[in-house]
């Protein structure tokens, strides 16, 4: 989960009259929850990165004339308007790694151009613009984009090493979640933060191992220690159960600048897109969600059905020699066809070009191995080729699968799985995909070992926290350099 919200008490909250005995839902009752909790203020550099599209291709635009010694026309003026109105506050791209803000701001270029295609093929409008003047600007723009991005990517880590800008903090408690707590302070790439140590009213045997030489006190000694060592930050791990104790610890920081934080103990669960909400006026803080919500599945699922029916009309001639090769392989449907798990755990029918002599579909399905008996030696070919998942394309276009996402197992080993592995079902939160992030890195073909398959769900699970379509497309070029690359599937 990101960065914890900014715990804002309000002012009946802090009144000395106030007794201990108040739950959180009378203080919601008294004050409004929309008071409580608010939204996180944009970054200085997401504010930037918000403006530097529309902003830099505007520029460009301007720049591209002025190279060839055009004039500005009227055109132009309404091609520049046209770019600020369709140009979407990008995301924070210095904070992503340089491949993954390159794909992203490609891809946003194209959607824009082809936009401004469109919009000038159906006014009748592309005849009045000079082609080597939006030529160079079409080229030209995402680059120094890039370049910019890059940039600014290493001014914020220098930024965040120099000692001017380091923060001091500290932590309250001292358990397990204040010691994960601290290293995230010091692992962080975008500040420098000192963590002066550890206040906690236990002490010895009783606090984690790692906090103990740095305890620097009980929680009656935070106040006056914030006051003398100039400390910008504190962030509270103590359980909720300690009510008491935290309000007299706010009351006590009244009289500091520090910022407070409360960093909640959601560690021994999966986090799956986790964010704060607010329900009419209740915060409410997701832990385990789906990604694909609102905009995100329009996108997704269009995305899909583009590539999986081009993908199928480009291959068709492929998919007949195929079926007439698993034909005259062996006897038996060209098609196999197996019950899987997909999308809130309900089973479907995914389809593969037959590979093996017999087609399990049980109780008790036994993995492929290497030199299995059973695989046909057309099958063979097919395996290694991965030529046999082809017909999921099928599937796509069904709504059953993804093209990207967590492989699909067998019914039997989802049963089986579910039981061992921490978390299993959570993968199961999407549509299952042809290919996935864990096939990527590595997690390809049979799962011989708990710890194989647990290491494929930490995979899927990352994939889930981290979707976006830039992703996606950066999945599909490995699977296909993997494709073309890798002859260790069987």
């Amino acid at each position: 989960m990101s960065r914890s919200s900014l715990l804002d008490p309000p002012a009946d909250m802090l009144r000395p009259a106030q007794t201990v005995s108040e739950t959180p839902v009378r203080m919601f009752a008294a004050t409004g929850a929309r008071r409580l909790f608010r939204h996180a203020p944009q970054s200085l550099s997401a504010f930037i990165a918000a403006l530097l599209e529309p902003g830099l291709s505007a520029v460009m635009l301007v720049g591209a004339h002025w190279y060839h010694d055009e004039p500005f026309s009227r055109a132009s003026m309404t091609l520049l308007l046209l770019v600020l109105a369709l140009t979407f506050p990008g995301n924070d791209r210095f904070r992503d790694r340089p491949l993954s803000s390159a794909v992203d701001i490609g891809l946003s270029w194209l959607w824009l151009l082809a936009l401004l295609l469109l919009c000038g093929y159906a006014t009748k409008s592309l005849m009045y613009f000079e082609w080597q003047v939006i030529g160079l600007w079409a080229l030209s723009t995402p680059f120094v984009q890039w370049c910019i991005v890059i940039a600014g990517r290493d001014w914020l880590r220098w930024r965040a090493r120099s000692p001017a800008t380091a923060r001091r903090a500290i932590i309250v408690g001292a358990g397990p979640l204040a010691v994960k707590a601290a290293r995230a302070l010091l692992g962080r790439s975008d500040q420098r933060t000192e963590v002066l140590g550890y206040f906690d009213d236990r002490q010895g045997e009783r606090i984690d191992a790692n906090a103990r030489k740095l305890r620097l006190g009980g929680l009656a000694d935070v106040g006056a220690h914030v006051l003398r060592h100039g400390v910008g930050e504190v962030y509270i791990t103590m359980p909720l159960g300690s009510q008491p104790r935290i309000v007299q610890l706010l009351e006590s920081l009244q009289g500091t600048t520090a910022s407070i934080y409360f960093v909640p103990d959601v560690f021994g669960i999966s986090i799956i897109q986790g964010r704060l909400q607010d329900v009419n006026g209740v915060p409410v803080v997701g832990i385990c969600e789906t990604p694909f919500t609102g905009v995100n599945d329009a996108v997704k699922r269009a995305s899909d059905m583009l590539l999986a029916a081009a993908i199928l009309l480009l291959l068709a001639p492929l998919l007949a020699v195929l079926s007439v090769g698993v034909k005259l392989s062996s006897p038996g449907p060209v098609i196999f066809k197996q019950r899987r798990n997909g999308l809130n755990g309900e089973e479907i029918v995914v389809y593969k070009f037959r590979s093996m002599r017999v087609m399990d579909d049980g109780a008790v399905v036994r993995q492929a191995t290497r030199g299995d008996a059973r695989i046909t030696r057309f099958g063979a070919f097919l395996r290694q080729t991965s030529l046999d998942e082809l017909p999921q394309f099928v599937n796509v276009l069904q709504g059953r699968m993804s093209i990207v996402g967590p492989r699909p197992h067998a019914v039997a080993h989802n049963e089986q799985y579910a039981r061992l592995i921490k978390a299993y079902m959570v993968r199961h939160k999407v549509r299952p995909g042809i290919t996935g992030w864990a096939q990527v890195n590595g997690l390809r073909g049979e799962t011989d070992t708990l710890e194989k398959m647990q290491a494929r769900v930490e995979y899927d699970l990352e994939y889930l926290r981290n979707w976006s379509l830039a992703l996606d497309l950066q999945i599909i070029a490995r699977t296909i350099k993997l494709v073309i690359s890798d002859r260790h599937a069987h």
